[in-house]
């Protein structure tokens, strides 16, 4: 039996209705495995808390960062709120703890499965609005991201690029990109690096840098602004 009050404690939250915590933790493929069980999966509760995740993240941004155009908003809330975040986030509140797994998922590491977390952080986000409303939400969603907003308010982080386009490229159910080192010029003190990253053999974008991981970054933030031009 999952202790629900344990897992309330650790989230620093107390539910009115215990259900929609619960819910928040049901997997899709435990209600496969168990057709009798009562509760529908989380699935409905993420597409809601993503909903309202996104929203508070545009409204602190939009507050916080008065000075940047919507392209740079856009870009640093979809990194700020990208899956790799929120698995994060939720690995650090240790919600895999208390998924509901099918046995084969359960079995080929569900628990630790970045996908999962961050669907299990959304879910969480939306049964909080649910059964409180959107200020103890916002709450909940600021104290979680307040060292990524903070990083970004004071100028010491910028959308993770790389992140975006894979979640991008993802979505569209396609193979996870890769990223090849072009060229390396100039002096062992100075040196120059060209990456690219390809997508089934197509480069989406090409960066420079003074090491690999600096031109890899480039390459992302070429293909995620190509991304964005293609896809409106």
């Amino acid at each position: 039996m999952v202790d629900w009050d344990h897992c309330q404690n650790k989230l620093g939250v107390s539910f009115r209705h215990q259900s929609l915590l619960e819910q928040a933790f049901v997997h899709s493929s435990y209600c496969n495995e168990n057709l009798d069980f009562a509760r529908p999966s989380n699935e409905r509760l993420e597409f809601l808390g993503d909903a309202v995740l996104n929203f508070v993240a545009t409204e602190k941004l939009y507050k916080e960062l008065p000075e940047l155009p919507e392209g740079e908003l856009t870009e640093i809330r979809a990194s700020l709120v990208c899956r790799d975040t929120l698995a994060e986030l939720a690995s650090s509140l240790e919600l895999g703890h208390w998924l509901l797994l099918g046995r084969g998922e359960e079995l080929s590491g569900g628990r630790v499965k970045a996908s999962n977390l961050a669907n299990a952080m959304e879910a969480l986000i939306g049964a909080l609005y649910l059964d409180q409303g959107l200020g103890k939400a916002r709450r909940f969603i600021l104290k979680q991201f307040r060292p990524g907003l903070e990083r970004i308010r004071t100028g010491k982080t910028m959308p993770n690029y790389k992140a975006l386009v894979q979640e991008f490229i993802q979505g569209q159910k396609r193979p996870t990109p890769v990223y090849r080192l072009v060229e390396a010029t100039g002096p062992d003190h100075s040196k120059q690096f060209t990456a690219e990253i390809l997508v089934e053999g197509e480069a989406l974008g090409r960066g420079m840098g003074s090491s690999k991981k600096v031109a890899e970054s480039q390459a992302a933030r070429a293909a995620w602004e190509k991304l964005r031009c293609s896809h409106g």
